[in-house]
């Protein structure tokens, strides 16, 4: 198999050449051997499509650091083989892609599904927070914590062949590739566009989620116009593992029943297929009952604030994290507002997002001019933004290092232990 040029992705057909195309999309950390149980009852149907994430399943380390230029991908790899409409079914990032392309391309999507996925994925401290631990210890805690974020209890204790495909399916994912798509979690929010959906919509999650349970569903539910929700009792986050019966036949159900009109294909290749672990074989499961309700409407997005305190705000929140920014601005009374307004604005919407430097380099003369102004009240905060902007414990040491020739000893012997405890609390994964 050629190598895979970096604004494509690495991808493989199953059934009929004729048939309409169906694209199943991974979640983050998983390759497309997570719809391994669907592929022989959709492939009857359709021309099934899948594809792994970059520096997934043995995928080229290209990282992406955005839903949208996953879309753009994905539909670049589509386009190379004259695929112009889809259906499209993903799990949780690759749900995201699949709203992306409903909102950015309706004229590409006929049909659509979103598995385990939400208009937001929790908070963007938590995804950044997730990229500074793989960056300082690699993939293995979170591999080793997959399978508690994935299945119910019981199904992990009774399947430990896939608990095991599991850990080592995000053990051997590319680091990089990994954090880049933990950006792409981090950035995504379309809570405010989701009423320009404008396809049929099947939203599936499993009861026992904790990762983007019911409660996240219904809101895609309640926002989308086209909208149903079936939730599948007894499952978690990777609902099509654990429950692949219900999963097969609601999709069967969905997309037999919504997909608008005939579509052109094109002419499809078929190429080899790398070789990843397919999922492990396990005892055929019943299919089990789902409940449905019914769409509601969505309000209007609100008319767009100032355009640099937007920004400001937007990066100040990307660099600081929610938690912080959210306690300095609670904090902000009739005395103290304009500051903040004019932080934001000015610091935040202006500096911080001229063009000239990168985040990781401004955060790095940040740091310095931190300690050279003995402003060390400050110095937590950034060293956290610091290690979300992609630098290492490793750097940050050698930029307070530095700081001792040319701010001295004192104020370096400070910045070291803030910096410390602030870089052991971020870095320590969870047990």
């Amino acid at each position: 198999m050629s190598e895979t040029p970096p604004n494509t992705l690495q991808y493989r057909f199953d059934g009929p050449e004729d048939a309409p195309v169906l694209i199943l999309a991974p979640s983050l950390g998983t390759t497309w051997h997570m719809w391994d149980r669907q592929v022989p009852e959709l492939a009857k149907q359709w021309r099934v499509f899948r594809f792994d994430l970059p520096g997934h399943g043995g995928a080229p380390a290209h990282p992406a650091g955005s839903v949208a230029e996953l879309g753009a991908r994905l539909l670049a790899t589509l386009d190379s083989l004259g695929v112009q409409r889809f259906g499209y079914a993903g799990c949780a990032l690759g749900g995201a892609i699949g709203i992306e392309l409903a909102l950015r391309h309706p004229e590409r999507v006929a049909s659509l599904a979103l598995v385990a996925a939400s208009p937001r994925f929790g908070t963007a401290d938590e995804f950044r927070q997730r990229g500074v631990i793989v960056r300082t210890n690699g993939l293995d805690p979170i591999a080793r914590t997959s399978p508690d974020r994935w299945f119910t209890g019981g199904f992990a204790a009774a399947q430990p062949a896939i608990t095991e495909w599991a850990v080592q399916m995000v053990r051997t994912t590319d680091p990089g590739c990994y954090i880049a798509s933990c950006e792409a979690l981090a950035a995504f929010d379309v809570r405010t566009e989701l009423g320009r959906v404008g396809v049929p919509t099947l939203v599936l999650v499993g009861s026992e989620d904790q990762v983007t349970g019911p409660a996240e569903a219904r809101t895609l539910v309640a926002g989308i116009p086209d909208a149903r929700l079936a939730v599948v009792p007894g499952a978690s986050h990777l609902v099509p593992v654990e429950q692949p019966a219900a999963v097969t036949d609601l999709l069967v159900h969905h997309f037999s029943t919504a997909w608008q009109q005939p579509y052109d294909t094109g002419q499809i290749a078929l190429p080899g297929a790398p070789g990843t672990a397919p999922l492990p074989v396990v005892p055929p499961q019943a299919v089990v009952p789902v409940a449905e309700i019914a769409p509601a409407a969505v309000a209007e997005p609100p008319a767009d604030r100032a355009d640099r305190y937007d920004t400001g705000l937007k990066i100040r929140r990307e660099v600081l994290g929610d938690a912080h920014v959210d306690q300095e601005l609670a904090g902000a009374d009739r005395f103290s507002e304009d500051f903040q307004e004019f932080v934001t604005r000015y610091a935040w919407g202006e500096i911080w997002d001229r063009p000239g430097l990168d985040r990781r380099t401004r955060s790095c003369v940040t740091l310095t001019a931190l300690v050279a102004g003995g402003h060390l009240e400050e110095l937590a905060s950034h060293t956290r933004a610091a290690l979300r902007s992609g630098l290492t414990p490793d750097e940050i040491r050698e930029i307070l290092l530095h700081t001792s020739l040319y701010c001295g000893l004192p104020a370096a012997g400070s910045a070291f232990r803030i910096a410390q405890q602030v870089i052991q609390e971020e870095t320590t994964p969870a047990e």
